[in-house]
């Protein structure tokens, strides 16, 4: 088995991961606010529907990663049975190829004109986004933070590299910057799968074998699946309704805003994909503190974020103009970071190390069925696209609210207090960013921030001497130090 992983490792992997994740955040905001400077809003519009729809392609795997990560991540790399995961890599390619065939030839016959060429592409998507995403879950599983930061960076970097070139050359179809998305996948999963050596050609399982592997990781990694896409399925359905009821220009918008929030929630994904693997491998009874140590960082930090909106308003409205009128969607938008990067990063992580992926499922489930429902009667009843977005918000701040509840019950603990000055600060929030000028809003929210601080103080308290901590003190003992007193 695996060794038992500590506290300084935690760290150490959590450290590495945020380092990695600036220069994907480089990446984003290059590609977030560059981007829409230099290509107009028609083609700006249609690379927003190629990515919208791209992001659905990460399921075409129908859980058989997730099953991967839940069954193995306890192994390292040299204890795993390479030539099972080799049969499962090779079902995998032949599935999504077949997927790919198949989607194309229906885009061939049944759209024309710049439909088919984002259709196509989403279609070329479905293998080379789970090519990269096995590659980067085998590096995961196995602990090997440092192999899956250089996949990340590598395929950030080239990404990067290419849309850098493409703008200096004045290319202004969205079809070249869709087309660097496949480089960066497909070459930094070709490098780096020299240090992947096992997990890809070779003999495998037989075909039975192969097919019963496959059965029982899609039945351990269905429900998990759904958990970790439940957050873009809910924006995503509410991205597809304003496009099929608004059109391009409001579409676009509208996805600006959604890829400035998505900016935010960079580092909340790139803590979460070395937190699950690390909290897997942790004493049971060492889970409690380290959850409430978690808890109380993460929710100080996310709230204080959120007053990056006003200065960031009169950035956003010099550098990009055009985009002046997605800022009030923006206001509205930004709060789902507070909530979605909790669930991304604490409550799936604790509901996966308890196997708890049936209550996932029906949180999930529900909060999208809702989210879909509510988007549509914004848009064909109301016909207003704040009920939308507001919508969106309130699923999303349900979902977390109904996922921590589970995981206090498991951990036996108690954040109430938090909980509700949480919501009240994200209402508050949108209220300031909507009803008010810009620098009041500041002021306002600046101001319900100290009182959220006052409320919680005992978790300020302890995440400023997390923060001040003296060497050799870890976040455990600080944790149940804390936890002790109440």
């Amino acid at each position: 088995m695996a060794k038992i992983i500590t506290n300084k490792k935690i760290a150490s992997n959590v450290i590495i991961s945020i380092s990695v994740q600036v220069i994907s955040l480089l990446v984003s905001f290059v590609a977030n606010f560059f981007i829409p400077k230099f290509i107009d809003k028609s083609q700006y519009s249609f690379w927003q529907m190629f990515m919208l729809y791209q992001s659905y392609v990460g399921i075409m795997h129908f859980g058989l990663l997730d099953g991967l990560i839940l069954r193995y991540s306890q192994y390292d790399f040299e204890e795993l049975d390479k030539g099972r995961l080799r049969s499962q890599f090779k079902l995998l390619i032949a599935f999504t190829g077949a997927m790919a065939l198949v989607m194309s030839g229906v885009v061939l016959l049944s759209t024309s004109g710049v439909y088919r060429i984002v259709f196509v592409f989403v279609a070329i998507s479905i293998v080379t986004k789970n090519f990269f995403t096995y590659s980067s879950y085998t590096f995961q599983i196995t602990n090997r933070v440092n192999k899956y930061a250089s996949l990340v960076i590598l395929q950030r970097g080239i990404y990067g590299i290419v849309i850098v070139v493409l703008l200096a050359l004045g290319v202004k179809d969205f079809y070249w910057f869709c087309i660097a998305e496949f480089l960066g996948d497909i070459l930094s999963s070709l490098i780096m799968s020299f240090f992947n050596r096992g997990m890809y050609l070779g003999k495998g399982l037989g075909l039975k074998e192969s097919f019963k592997e496959l059965k029982e990781n899609i039945s351990a990694g269905g429900l998990l699946l759904l958990a970790n896409w439940s957050f873009i399925f809910i924006v995503s359905s509410a991205r597809m309704v304003v496009q099929w009821k608004f059109g391009e220009t409001v579409f676009a918008d509208v996805s600006f805003a959604f890829s400035v929030s998505n900016l935010f929630l960079t580092f909340a994904t790139a803590i979460s994909v070395v937190l699950f693997p690390s909290l897997k491998r942790v004493e049971k009874e060492r889970l409690h503190s380290i959850y409430g140590s978690l808890r109380n960082s993460l929710s100080i930090v996310l709230c204080a974020v959120l007053a990056l909106y006003f200065p960031g308003c009169k950035l956003l409205a010099w550098w990009l103009p055009n985009y002046e009128s997605s800022l009030p969607y923006l206001g509205i938008m930004l709060p789902l970071i507070v909530f979605s990067s909790k669930v991304s990063l604490l409550t799936n992580s604790y509901l996966k190390v308890y196997r708890k992926e049936k209550a996932m499922a029906i949180i999930n489930l529900s909060s999208i069925a809702l989210s879909l429902a509510i988007s549509l009667i914004g848009a064909y009843l109301f016909q207003n696209l704040t009920v939308i977005l507001i919508g969106v918000v309130a699923v999303l701040a349900l979902n977390s609210l109904c996922a921590e509840l589970v995981v206090n019950k498991l951990v036996g603990s108690k954040n109430i207090v938090a909980i509700i000055s949480e919501l009240v600060v994200a209402c508050g929030f949108i209220i300031f960013a909507l009803l008010l000028p810009l620098w009041w809003g500041f002021v306002a929210y600046i101001a319900l921030f100290v009182i959220y601080i006052v409320c919680n103080f005992k978790n300020f308290k302890s995440f400023v001497l997390l923060l001040f901590r003296k060497k050799g003190k870890t976040t455990t003992e600080m944790g149940a130090k804390e936890q002790s007193k109440g």
